[in-house]
């Protein structure tokens, strides 16, 4: 690396609105996920689309403002998301922009062949007394797409947090450089509520001390949390965690004692919460970022003994296939890394991986357990993967069952409301009663 890197800085900084007009039609650009994203280079982009014709836009989460999706904007920006939001799903579901299966863990690999990086937009921390800015809350499969983009343009954000582990760039990586000081979009705590944290007491009743977790966000997980106070040693190795973890490591509950692999530390890819959070991982070397090919990859996060895996769902059949990422033919989300951690559970010695839901949708109105899925439903995690499934009325471990013994669990922990018609549709399907 260079050792004037200052000089270099300095030659490269320059404002978003001239770093964008870097960018021309029909390249493709990748923006960091989540709240990891360059806001300042995406709108500054979205604002000179008269520049530009068919440039295609590649991201997971989309959480900023998304101007370049707006109406008008087709034939200056072409969405690929590889992770669908409230932000895309119109665009989408309109065929001004599509959608790429992908597990998590394999996005990295996207931009060596089938996706190649033309421009990569990041944004980073500061650079360090030698030069490296970190990725902080983003290293997923940002690191990955800065790393082999032609074209690197780094937001540099006072704001963002010093995260250590595999999250580092150095500035004679970049381009161009743009400083611009913004807050971290910080997620509002989810509504937990009566559902929720019966189901949070089942799935906590399957953690036992010493364990490994890996959870996403939302009240579930949130749930989950709360009734985690009187476990001890346990670990994180996850592609993301929240606020909630951070009350737990305060509380002396997670301390990474007891891993067996990378002990003493939190391993993630991402992060979103609240400032709360964004403090606590700043500098904090019990925090390890690497990027997604490495949280997520089974055979990685696998080597964790008593890896507990928890994931959530839109709706599972009798036979125990579960759906998580689209309503019939309406894509609304995506893989995520629930697969790689139900696998990764199934590798890990005295693993486990849970689903958990609410029984019902739509307050109370239809089951998410149902006779089959939903026409045009996709299968996310398939019936030999899965194992529990929770939701607030027990648990079902389906893992190595028959057909009709996963049905009849799935029912017994069915709302009640839809018992009856399950049972029903499941004498018609296996010739027996229930």
């Amino acid at each position: 690396m260079c050792l004037n890197w200052e000089e270099d800085y300095k030659k490269r900084l320059t404002t978003a609105k001239e770093a964008v007009q870097q960018i021309k039609s029909e390249d493709r650009v990748v923006v960091g996920l989540g709240v990891g994203e360059a806001s300042c280079l995406v709108e500054a982009m979205a604002e000179n689309y008269r520049a530009y014709q068919n440039v295609e836009v590649v991201q997971m989460l989309a959480l900023g403002k998304t101007a370049y999706v707006n109406p008008g904007m087709e034939p200056h920006f072409y969405k690929n998301s590889l992770f669908v939001s409230g932000k895309t799903r119109k665009t989408i579901r309109d065929g001004h922009g599509d959608f790429t299966p992908c597990y998590f863990s394999r996005i990295p690999y996207l931009w060596e062949k089938d996706l190649p990086v033309d421009v990569a937009l990041v944004q980073v921390s500061p650079p360090d007394a030698h030069g490296y800015c970190s990725l902080g809350v983003s290293v997923d499969y940002t690191k990955a797409a800065a790393e082999q983009a032609k074209m690197l343009i780094a937001q540099v954000n006072a704001h963002m947090p010093r995260t250590l582990g595999d999250s580092f760039i150095h500035v004679s990586q970049m381009d161009y450089i743009v400083e611009h000081n913004q807050a971290l979009l910080s997620l509002p705590a989810p509504q937990i509520g009566d559902v929720e944290k019966a189901i949070g007491e089942n799935c906590a009743y399957l953690v036992k001390d010493g364990d490994c977790l890996q959870l996403g966000i939302g009240a579930i997980p949130d749930a989950v949390l709360m009734f985690l106070n009187e476990r001890k040693d346990l670990g994180i190795h996850t592609e993301m965690f929240s606020d909630g973890v951070v009350d737990l490591v305060h509380a002396g509950v997670v301390n990474n004692s007891k891993k067996n692999f990378n002990p003493g530390k939190m391993i993630a890819t991402f992060l979103m919460g609240s400032q709360k959070l964004y403090d606590f991982v700043n500098d904090n070397p019990m925090v390890s970022m690497h990027p997604v090919s490495y949280t997520n990859n089974p055979y990685i996060a696998g080597q964790n003994d008593n890896l507990v895996s928890i994931n959530s769902c839109v709706q599972i059949d009798l036979l125990g296939q579960v759906s998580s990422e689209t309503v019939g033919m309406t894509q609304i989300s995506a893989v995520g890394g629930q697969v790689d951690f139900v696998r990764a559970a199934a590798i890990s010695r005295g693993g486990r991986s849970i689903i958990a839901m609410p029984s019902t949708a739509k307050g109370g109105q239809v089951s998410k357990i149902v006779p089959i899925l939903d026409e045009g439903a996709v299968v996310t995690t398939n019936r030999y993967d899965v194992e529990y499934i929770v939701t607030e009325y027990g648990i079902a471990n389906l893992r190595n069952r028959t057909n009709r013994e996963r049905a009849r669990m799935l029912i017994d922990i069915a709302h009640p409301d839809f018992r009856e018609v399950l049972k029903v549709a499941f004498k018609e399907r296996f010739h027996a009663d229930y």
